[in-house]
């Protein structure tokens, strides 16, 4: 588990990083959506504490599609107006605020669904109007090992926290921002704004299949045992096939939005 906990993360993150070169933010971001840290947490926690508390995190977890959005949303809002340090830490206070709230509402799966289809269709509408320039020079560093170390740190703290919680909060934490936080302070840093703004609001577009994994690891766990998370990646996949056609919809922006600079 641990090891899991040490390299799938930091691979995942040199994916997302490769595909940011070669294709842009719009399909790094989408590709993010994939649950690969609330998929493993899930895993073991259904393992080590049984389908049914599992499927109750799912539930939780799908909840917290609205804090992760918020976060993904107030990061981008902010990096265009000041550099990472004020945007991460804004960003994770309202994403703990939008948690803490939600710890506090009796666990519902129908209220879960609802939060989530809410911040989904929301999030579009919400994320500021830029256009990031993905040609030119690539960054002199992109910082890839410092993002993979900083991706495993934090998976290991969230995981070994969310396994002494409780249900509701292991399902909370499942969706703390891992990926969105080191993605970006990274993407802010060697790309700009811009860039990270586009990153954000792809990786909403790609929370459906995140969504989509937990739906089904909520309904099909205490039925089917641990061969719901088969059915639940299926089903995440073939949502991410989906959800690729939304990222082609154009936005009307600002000429020079790209060239937005950060003070480092």
């Amino acid at each position: 588990m641990l090891m899991l906990k040490l390299l799938v993360i930091p691979g995942f993150l040199l994916l997302i990083s490769l595909a940011g070169k070669r294709w842009g933010p719009s399909v790094a971001g989408w590709l993010s959506g994939l649950p690969v840290v609330v998929g493993p947490i899930l895993f073991f926690l259904a393992i080590e504490q049984g389908e049914v508390f599992a499927a109750q995190s799912a539930t939780a977890a799908l909840s917290a599609m609205f804090a992760m959005i918020a976060f993904c949303v107030t990061y981008a809002q902010i990096a265009q107006r000041a550099g990472w340090p004020w945007a991460l830490m804004v960003s994770l206070l309202v994403w703990a605020t939008a948690a803490v709230v939600l710890s506090l509402i009796p666990p519902s799966l129908v209220f879960s669904v609802i939060a989530a289809a809410l911040a989904l269709l929301a999030a579009p509408y919400l994320f500021p109007s830029v256009q990031p320039i993905v040609s030119g020079p690539t960054p002199k560093s992109d910082k890839l090992l410092l993002r993979m170390i900083a991706g495993a740190l934090l998976t290991l703290a969230v995981t070994l926290l969310a396994s002494t919680v409780g249900e509701r909060w292991s399902g909370l934490l499942a969706v703390f921002p891992v990926l969105g936080s080191v993605m970006a302070v990274f993407s802010q840093q060697t790309r700009g704004p811009a860039f990270t703004a586009a990153l954000l609001r792809a990786t909403a577009t790609g929370m459906y299949s995140f969504a989509a994994f937990c739906l089904v690891l909520a309904l099909a766990l205490p039925g089917m045992g641990l061969s719901a998370f088969a059915l639940g990646v299926a089903v995440s996949v073939g949502m991410l096939g989906v959800t690729k056609r939304l990222l082609a919809k154009p936005v009307n922006l600002p000429a020079d939005a790209g060239r937005t600079a950060i003070k480092r």
